[in-house]
């Protein structure tokens, strides 16, 4: 038996038919406008998503051998989405994880002494990045509101969304790891509560319905969904799915996925573990045992900065350009570059950061500048795991990779010397899709145990620690100091 997997990404919608051996039978990929109508403002068309997963899902299913027995959804997290109950139709864009027109609503709330609270019952900070506040700016300034107040239009995220599409309106559902990324969901009670909705004001019948991770979460419509009628059985966040398709099951296993931003998490099996530097409390998933959770560090520009750098300065022609041209130097010749071009995530977490580069000379080189690229994502990624294991009081053994930049060897060899623990990266590298599939193969029977899972994880290579030159992190640790506000 088959899984189709549905990741809908911040650009673009992936879905692949996985085997019942952990393989890819077939993919489809289709892209979506990404629109910017203010500085600082990031919006998606919730139909042009729509499509975009009808288009993937075509192409993956055409080329599948078997037609799929289930569907697992994975998604961009935070992005909030207003629709109809009823016709389904988006008053108006989604407002994406990336935008940062909420940064007033953040400070007014944090200046009014709401971030302790806040930050005690749902594990995250006060933040444009997360979707409540984007509903609570919603509320103050989109006449398109009043639906949502009348009882006619709902709110979610993309999975819930998508959920509605995909069965032509009769499920509003969501999974607790997307409902705690909301700052409207109890960690502890594992609901969603009146408390934060009465802060946000958001009611709470607009929400949906929290179910687990791994169940039921309704059937296609065949007339809306491809001429299909399969069910839905796995949602997760992308970055929880990313851990759950790494098979990091146990206590204190971890994973980095380098996308646009990178984002790690560890296994805090079922303690909610809370950080006082910066990290974020969320929930990993439920499969039907009780919640979950991980420690998460976010990082919002990593893959970015490569963009940036080929977009921006056209100093590589391709992301896959910068191994090669990394390696013609032997280090960064004391360049180091903080790419904070959309402010600084954890652990620093400062929204009015910018980029900078430090230690230039007449001697540097794009080759330099492109290295200490790859540098800054390594330094990055240590400095979340160095507060992960305080925090979390949880040594960790090695770091499992994914996403597209994991495919470069001198970034993971970078990373494991940074963390002076392996690096593993798995065959599959789309393991955000691979964890969706996961899930809803474990609610139908495709596979029976965690164990089994864990046998289908193949390794592709992996990356032992070097030795460190504490010099270039120290370079780095003083470049943060000049770039935070």
């Amino acid at each position: 038996m088959d899984v189709l997997a549905i990741d809908a990404g911040t650009t673009g919608v992936t879905a692949l038919v996985v085997t019942e051996d952990g393989r890819i039978a077939a993919r489809g990929y289709s892209e979506f406008p990404q629109h910017f109508p203010e500085p600082g403002w990031v919006e998606h068309e919730p139909e042009e998503i729509w499509q975009a997963t009808l288009r993937a899902c075509r192409t993956a299913l055409d080329a599948a051998p078997d037609r799929p027995s289930a569907i697992g959804i994975t998604n961009q997290r935070e992005t909030a989405v207003l629709w109809d109950r009823k016709t389904l139709a988006a008053p108006r864009r989604a407002i994406v994880w990336q935008d940062r027109r909420t940064t007033a609503i953040c400070d007014r709330l944090r200046d009014a002494g709401h971030e302790p609270r806040v930050s005690e019952l749902t594990g995250l900070r006060l933040d444009p990045y997360f979707t409540g506040t984007k509903l609570a700016w919603l509320a103050e300034h989109d006449p398109s509101w009043a639906g949502v107040t009348g009882g006619d239009t709902v709110v979610g995220t993309v999975d819930s969304y998508l959920v509605a599409r995909l069965t032509a309106g009769r499920e509003h559902v969501t999974d607790p790891s997307n409902a705690s990324r909301t700052l409207l969901y109890d960690l502890h009670t594992g609901g969603w509560s009146e408390e934060l909705c009465g802060l946000l004001d958001v009611p709470v019948t607009s929400l949906p319905e929290v179910r687990r991770s791994s169940g039921e979460f309704g059937h296609t419509d065949p007339q809306a969904f491809l001429g299909l009628d399969l069910p839905i059985a796995g949602i997760a966040g992308d970055q929880q799915a990313a851990l759950f398709g790494q098979a990091c099951f146990d206590d204190g296993t971890s994973k980095c996925t380098y996308g646009t931003g990178s984002f790690i998490l560890v296994n805090t099996g079922s303690t909610p573990v809370v950080s006082d530097a910066g990290l974020l409390t969320t929930v990993a998933w439920d499969i039907g045992d009780g919640l979950v959770y991980a420690l998460e560090g976010a990082i919002f520009v990593t893959g970015a900065a490569v963009q940036w750098l080929r977009d921006g300065l056209g100093i590589i022609s391709s992301a896959a350009e910068t191994e090669a041209v990394a390696r013609t130097v032997p280090d960064s010749g004391g360049v180091v570059f903080v790419p904070a071009l959309t402010g600084l995530g954890a652990p620093h977490w400062d929204p009015d950061a910018r980029g900078t580069i430090t230690g230039i000379t007449r001697g540097t080189t794009r080759a330099h500048l492109v290295r200490a690229t790859l540098e800054a994502i390594a330094y990055e990624v240590r400095d979340v795991i160095d507060v992960m294991t305080r925090d979390a009081g949880i040594a960790i053994p090695e770091l499992s990779v994914d996403g597209g930049a994991s495919a470069n060897d001198l970034l993971c060899q970078l990373q494991a010397t940074e963390l002076q623990v392996p690096v593993r990266r798995p065959e599959v590298a789309e393991t955000t899709a691979l964890g969706a599939a996961f899930l809803a193969g474990l609610a139908t029977g495709v596979w029976s145990s965690q164990d089994e899972l864990k046998a289908t994880w193949r390794l592709d290579k992996r990356f032992a620690p070097a030795q460190r030159d504490d010099a270039n992190y120290a370079r780095w640790q003083e470049a943060i100091r000049r770039t935070v506000t």
